[in-house]
């Protein structure tokens, strides 16, 4: 219980970070028209999403609440696109710095706000693909008498056959590896430019450390992925590991995205000291 209400604490708090970040990028036309910042307004409202229907999926298992199989599925495909926006997302970021150097003439045209806004929507597409496959691949699998069941509901409960499996599996492969090809090139070519133009070109050098930080971010949203081996090498510890697996390995890597990416970047610093300086 006391771990349960650690992490509902840290929840809170992690809400009222991104709370203060969204009004910033709402309310000053020059945050909200920038691709950059549509980007990063776009990170926080999906990871939040993941995490509050990743908390209600925790909740309703350690306190076994039975729901229905179709509300299963829906929650447990949204948490399924939401993680893995979140890498899709950092590859556009990467990509918009590595425009915003390698081409500022055309920096303005590629990243407009209505292409920033096609662009989201396109992520959220190719994200939902494979769980279009997978309910396609359930159905074929599933009677009339499985929607109407009332499960606990885990994404193990869902997976009948072993096509299911392999679209899982397969796209988390491709999407995780595509990811880090595109932020690995980004920042060789943002280094590069950095390089050739000397220390001087503070831009791009700052530009790499952002492009090195989604590389990190990349990896701190990926750990989540070693659950499943910790809790078979650790099963003495199963009444906990459910509570410390989601705080270490779900919420701690989202926790230190916006608190690091949006503290660092000068224009929102600016905006959010301003916001607290301006007191009665």
């Amino acid at each position: 219980m006391t771990a349960l209400i650690f992490m509902l604490t840290g929840f809170c708090l992690f809400l009222s970070l991104v709370s203060v970040i969204l009004f910033v990028f709402f309310s000053i036309v020059q945050v909200r028209e920038s691709a950059r910042y549509v980007l990063f307004a776009h990170m926080l409202i999906n990871d939040t999403l993941y995490l509050s229907l990743g908390l209600y999926l925790m909740v309703t298992s350690l306190y076994f609440a039975f729901i229905p199989v179709p509300v299963c599925y829906v929650i447990v495909t949204l948490v399924s696109c939401t993680f893995k926006i979140t890498p899709y997302n950092l590859a556009v970021m990467s990509l918009e710095r590595y425009v915003a150097i390698c081409h500022p003439l055309r920096y303005v045209e590629i990243c407009s706000g209505h292409r920033s806004g096609v662009t989201i929507a396109g992520l959220w597409a190719l994200a939902m693909a494979p769980n279009v496959a997978d309910f396609i691949s359930l159905s074929l699998s599933a009677d009339r008498t499985f929607y109407s069941l009332h499960v606990i509901c885990t994404k193990e409960i869902l997976i009948l056959n072993i096509t299911q499996q392999h679209i899982r599996s397969n796209t988390l492969i491709v999407s995780v590896s595509l990811v880090a090809i595109i932020i690995l090139y980004t920042y060789v070519k943002v280094m590069l430019v950095a390089q050739k133009f000397g220390s001087g070109n503070s831009s791009a050098i700052k530009a790499g450390k952002t492009v090195l930080l989604h590389a990190f971010q990349l990896f701190l949203s990926m750990i989540a992925l070693l659950t499943p081996f910790i809790v078979t090498s650790n099963k003495e510890y199963i009444s906990i590991l459910p509570i410390s697996n989601f705080l270490f390995f779900t919420c701690l890597p989202r926790f230190i995205g916006p608190l690091i990416y949006g503290l660092r970047d000068e224009l929102l610093f600016q905006c959010l000291r301003k916001l607290y300086s301006s007191g009665p």
